[in-house]
């Protein structure tokens, strides 16, 4: 286990659908999670359509896999527009100089 993370898992060719969502993402990865870390185990992904669809939720559920829930639009949970706020601030400083 990396931390609570998996590898980064790229999909080569073609879209991502449901079937390809749970055969080469949720099969081979969360489930190993779920049976590694056991009933706490908590599954997060977002809202992207081939996430949402019936045969995940069943697939899930079947594997007594607890999704956690999340909003349709948060910015707060964007993390890169916290990695552009924090360099941002970092760098106006040293700019502020330069005119």
């Amino acid at each position: 286990m990396l931390n609570g993370r998996t590898e980064l898992h790229i999909f080569d060719r073609g879209s991502v659908t449901e079937d390809r969502y749970c055969e080469e993402v949720l099969l081979p990865h969360v489930r190993l999670f779920r049976g590694a870390i056991g009933p706490d185990f908590i599954f997060m992904d977002d809202n992207a359509r081939p996430h949402r669809t019936l045969a995940v939720e069943e697939l899930l559920e079947s594997e007594d896999i607890t999704r956690m829930d999340w909003p349709a639009y948060s910015p707060d949970l964007n993390s890169i527009k916290h990695v552009w706020d924090a360099l941002g601030r970092r760098i106006a400083p040293n700019n502020s100089n330069r005119y």
